[in-house]
């Protein structure tokens, strides 16, 4: 267990990566997401468990995961209020210079913070992001690998959003702490754009350190309602005139029909991160 492993080094590393998870009747999957952060190759991280609640066991299993290891801190939504509050309580708490992002049914690749601080302490950027695996739930079958790419500025990220929630890195010694824009479904985006816009280009690690899973539901979701929030982030935080609006919002949905159009699992293909020369295959289905 990975607090034996803490007592025995004795005193814990400084945090320097907060890592922030919100969870929502998550139960089937939080244990392997928990996991993936408490095998990490790099010890200075704490993980903020947010339970927005929940009404499945995910609650008891977040307590439980909590007592094995002291980096790991749960906390507490007063009633039913989204993602993007979830994860405003546990950036309100946490003592790390670096904010990272994980769902309660993702994963990471053991090197993920290792190599990625690495990076990131080169680049100078405020944030930084890496490639990833989208895969289907719960088959673990590979449907499409998401490239980091080099450089992404403002004016690539208002014509569509390259940077996976799940792989971002920022610096808050840059650019402090900042909250998730009350958004229902992109309020990540959202705040990609603030921070670009305001700090410079993220810059990506072209390796594949994370994996996101993609449920059936995930296939049909309500595209017209993401659509929506896509509209009022251009128009409303942006402040684009309707021209603009129109013409990065035409770029954004061209981008997400071509991406639905590849969203389809491929047959028998294998689970695997190329991160550089440590590949490694994905236990989906950890317990």
């Amino acid at each position: 267990m990975v607090n034996e492993k803490v007592d025995k080094m004795g005193p814990a590393p400084p945090v320097n990566v907060s890592v922030i998870m919100p969870l929502f009747n998550a139960g089937r999957t939080l244990a392997a997401s928990v996991a993936s952060v408490r095998a990490q190759s790099h010890p200075g991280w704490e993980l903020l468990l947010i339970d927005d609640a929940s009404q499945d066991d995910s609650l008891a299993l977040a307590q439980r995961l909590a007592a094995q290891d002291p980096r790991i801190r749960l906390l507490q939504m007063p009633g039913r209020s989204g993602a993007a509050a979830a994860r405003n309580l546990g950036l309100q708490t946490a003592r790390g210079r670096f904010i990272g992002f994980l769902d309660a049914d993702d994963l990471w690749h053991p090197a993920k913070l290792e190599r990625q601080l690495d990076f990131h302490l080169h680049s100078g950027a405020a944030l930084s992001f890496t490639g990833y695996a989208r895969v289907s739930d719960p088959e673990g079958a590979l449907i499409t690998r998401m490239p980091g790419l080099d450089r992404v500025g403002y004016r690539r990220l208002l014509c569509n959003n390259p940077i996976g929630c799940l792989t971002v890195l920022y610096d808050t010694a840059i650019c402090g702490k900042m909250p998730m824009p009350l958004f229902k479904r992109q309020h990540d985006y959202a705040l990609w754009l603030q921070i670009v816009r305001t700090f410079g280009p993220a810059r990506g690690l072209n390796q594949d350190l994370a994996i996101y899973r993609v449920g059936r539901g995930s296939l049909s979701a309500n595209k017209a309602a993401a659509a929506l929030d896509i509209w009022r982030i251009l128009r409303g935080q942006e402040g684009l005139s309707l021209p603009q609006a129109a013409r990065y919002f035409s770029h954004y949905a061209w981008h997400g029909l071509r991406h639905r159009l590849i969203q389809r699992p491929k047959a028998g293909a294998p689970v695997l991160l190329s991160a550089g020369s440590q590949p490694f295959e994905a236990n989906l289905h950890r317990k």
